[in-house]
């Protein structure tokens, strides 16, 4: 059965799932989804919370989910959320709440171009960091207002953000909140402990490495994944090991000390020399004892994980392991494409359309500039033809105009697709390029594909190639 696109797997690389032979899964929004909604919103609410304690005036504050997507870039110095292209080129900026116009992003950008390297921007890679950034360009419209009882610059107001948001992640109450009540936050999949169990029984050794804590990430598996396992398994029998805490990503770079729990009620810890065991449940570590417990290394493991530089970036240029990035967004992004495509094939032919008009019009710009340069003139008909080419484009502008500025606003009014940049491909999109073997919107996509799917790139092209 051939899946919807919005379940389709997506290969900037070629794969063959019958080469991998560990699989590595993160947890949270890659195993376990959430309603990203509730989620993010009560992050806002509890780093609100912590800003009104420091007596800043943000009580009136809402989050609005519409306020920022995944893949923008924070400019540090000018206050500004940005719309970047894959050659780090700013398409489009809001400052605070407010969008720039097109001679104000001239001025603040021309000659600008994003380096992700630089401690200016901060990029946009992960869910969790959509909360932040909506509560970080609110709090720039009272800085600006003079609203804030401390002088500070836009990167002191992001690092009082930041830390605040850390903070209430550090204490637990967000994840307590979502064990007491988690039919208000996790949407189960119960395709995906089905998928687990296939690439099992296939053969592959599947292994969690989560930065959650053992507490809630056992009781948060045990809500997603029993009710839908048979036979009195539970989610601990899909698994060769478990890894807790592991402080990604310098999990994947350094080499921590590895704790075994050993009360698993009281999550006890000792410390554990040597290879992992097999069914056990550890606490950080690294990486490389992973591979040698495992007996593997390279592109033989396969990992999940939805955070674009803590999972797939760390895994894959320090280890040179195999990459799936969980991108949940997909599913709406390919269903506001499917909607527009219609509407696409019509920009399409109406730019093709342009294209040749402009080149009869540069045609014609020529054979002006050379009849000026005789003693003829140009002719009355050749300034006839020019006014008259003049009329068509404007013509085609007027028809093209709606139908780009809707396919700039498609998924999200403010910001539009997350994978482009107005015609280019976004900075997000060029991340995902480089550093996910594949991509897809749940793990459950696997399901259909199958432990033994050979998953193809696409054919890349080229300006100078015919489509």
């Amino acid at each position: 059965m051939s899946p919807d696109r919005s379940q389709r797997i997506f290969a900037n690389r070629t794969l063959n799932l019958r080469s991998i032979k560990a699989i590595g899964y993160d947890l949270d929004y890659t195993l376990v989804h959430y309603n990203s909604f509730e989620w993010e919103r009560r992050a806002y609410e509890h780093t609100r919370d912590r800003l009104l304690e420091r007596g800043w005036p943000v009580e009136d504050l809402e989050f609005d989910p519409d306020q920022v997507i995944q893949g923008l870039a924070i400019d540090l110095e000018l206050g500004n959320l940005l719309k970047v292209t894959r050659f780090g080129y700013v398409i489009r900026a809001v400052h605070g709440t407010r969008r720039y116009g097109y001679s104000e992003l001239r001025r603040a950008y021309a000659g600008v171009v994003v380096d992700l390297g630089e401690p200016r921007w901060i990029f946009l890679n992960t869910m969790f960091s959509m909360s932040e950034a909506a509560l970080f360009a609110q709090v720039v419209d009272l800085a600006d207002a003079g609203r804030i009882p401390e002088v500070m610059g836009y990167e002191d107001l992001y690092v009082t953000v930041r830390d605040s948001l850390d903070d209430a992640h550090m204490e637990g109450t967000l994840k307590a909140e979502i064990l007491a009540d988690p039919e208000r936050f996790v949407e189960p999949d119960p395709d995906v402990p089905r998928t687990l169990l296939d690439q099992k029984a296939a053969g592959k050794r599947l292994i969690l490495i989560t930065n959650s804590d053992w507490n809630y990430a056992r009781r948060i598996m045990e809500y997603a994944f029993d009710p839908y396992l048979d036979g009195g398994m539970s989610w601990r029998d899909l698994f060769d090991t478990v890894i807790v805490s592991a402080g990604k990503p310098g999990f994947f770079f350094d080499d921590h000390t590895l704790y075994h729990v050993v009360d698993e009620d009281l999550s006890l810890l000792t410390p554990h020399a040597g290879l992992a065991e097999p069914g056990a449940v550890y606490f950080g570590g690294c990486a490389r004892r992973v591979e040698d417990s495992l007996g593997l290394s390279g592109d033989e493991i396969l990992y999940f994980g939805d955070h674009l530089f803590g999972d797939v970036h760390a895994s894959k240029a320090q280890l040179r392991w195999r990459t799936a990035l969980i991108l949940r967004e997909l599913e709406s992004e390919l269903q506001s494409l499917e909607a527009f495509e219609d509407d696409e094939f019509r920009l399409t032919a109406l730019m093709g359309e342009k294209e040749l008009l402009e080149a009869r019009l540069a045609s014609l710009h020529l054979d002006q500039l050379h009849l000026a340069r005789s003693k003829s003139g140009p002719s009355d008909e050749l300034v006839d033809d020019i006014e008259q080419a003049r009329m068509q484009l404007a013509s085609l502008d007027d028809e093209i105009s709606p139908l780009a500025i809707e396919a700039g606003v498609l998924n999200n009014p403010q910001w539009g697709l997350l994978m482009r940049s107005g015609m280019d491909k976004s900075l997000f999109a060029r991340q995902v390029e480089r550093y996910a073997d594949v991509y897809t919107s749940r793990v459950s996509n696997f399901l259909l594909a199958t432990p033994y799917a050979y998953l193809r790139a696409a054919r890349a092209s080229l300006p100078h190639e015919p489509l």
